[in-house]
């Protein structure tokens, strides 16, 4: 691959300039590192492809999740500022209940109550926060060797909160650790973080890893590369699609503007002709139904849309009849909780 696949961000800045690479180094050699971890290099051989899944509880509480269900249900059905006190106060009581009976999705939804505080207006606030009491849920998950819990680690080491002493050491130590054990999160870093050095091969197969476990980003990032860079522009819009079901809001939206002109605009006219030969044509309908579901994304992140395919499949297949974004949601199941 002769092309980064992702952007560069200025959160790998520190492996690369002479100043920065100095200073790491002096930092590494004041550390302690954990037995179980070992320091983040670019120049090592990347990890290998594992899923997050395979390193959570086998079990958990049907009761438990059914409540931590509710109330994230209720808590991603508005905007935060619509929420009103009373209904945040159930949100809150149902995750901490669900957390307290161990079930892990709740204790990581509690972990970020606890650490940004929940209700984002005086009237609605029903919690401070106090990111010690995050860190606590954080350590407590990264000690069974929750994937979620050591990447959230990792990015407290980042900034320097909850009482976790700043430590680029120990921030990318836990990101790669938490990639090895499948975090699709840590897995996007890793590939930033080899796009930042040209390691393009590494970065593929990390955005591979992410987008073998159904990560949005990770569809969107091969979009981008095909869209721009490839110019594969039947192949960006797979991608895209792919991205959509998998709950991305920015692949929903570049569809949006597809389909509202037949060729992405921002590109310029000259590159109409490209799509129009592809068969690629102005569909309102299309368009619509793809600015709806990057509504209901923009409210709640976590929409997983497995049946999109069966009620807006890309061209030329036609539309079925459309009842709204509920159409191309996974059906709830009855019985125990699955991954």
């Amino acid at each position: 691959m002769k092309h980064s696949i992702i952007p560069v961000t200025c959160l790998f800045v520190a492996l690369m300039g002479g100043t920065q690479i100095s200073h790491f180094r002096k930092e590494l050699a004041m550390e302690t590192m954990p037995s179980e971890m070992v320091e983040f290099k670019v120049t090592d051989p990347s990890p290998e492809c594992d899923s997050w899944r395979r390193h959570m509880p086998k079990y958990r509480d049907p009761r438990a999740y059914r409540i931590y269900m509710e109330a994230r249900k209720l808590w991603r059905s508005k905007i935060g500022w619509q929420l009103s006190r009373g209904e945040l106060t159930i949100v809150l009581n149902g995750v901490r209940n669900a957390a307290e009976m161990g079930d892990w999705g709740a204790q990581a939804l509690m972990s970020k109550f606890y650490l940004r505080g929940l209700g984002v207006l005086d009237t609605n606030r029903v919690l401070a926060p106090a990111p010690d009491k995050a860190i606590a849920i954080l350590r407590s998950a990264a000690a069974l060797g929750q994937p979620w819990a050591i990447y959230d680690l990792g990015v407290a080491h980042q900034y320097g909160y909850g009482g976790v002493r700043p430590s680029e050491t120990l921030a990318w130590a836990h990101f790669l650790r938490a990639a090895k054990l499948g975090s699709p999160e840590a897995q996007m870093v890793l590939a930033n973080a080899y796009s930042a050095v040209r390691a393009f091969d590494k970065e593929e197969k990390m955005l591979q890893c992410a987008y073998r476990q159904r990560h949005g980003e990770a569809a969107q990032a091969f979009a981008m590369y095909h869209s721009v860079i490839a110019a594969d522009y039947l192949q960006a819009i797979k991608y895209f699609q792919n991205g959509v079901e998998y709950g991305n809001h920015d692949s929903a939206a570049a569809l949006r503007r597809l389909y509202a002109d037949g060729f992405w605009s921002y590109m310029g006219e000259k590159y109409k002709p490209a799509f129009e030969k592809l068969g690629i044509k102005a569909d309102a309908e299309r368009s619509r139904r793809y600015e709806e579901i990057a509504a209901a994304l923009e409210i709640n992140p976590d929409l997983k849309l497995t049946r999109l395919n069966e009620v807006l499949p890309l061209p030329p297949t036609k539309l079925p009849p459309w009842n709204g974004v509920v159409d191309a949601l996974e059906v709830e199941r009855e019985g125990p909780p699955i991954y």
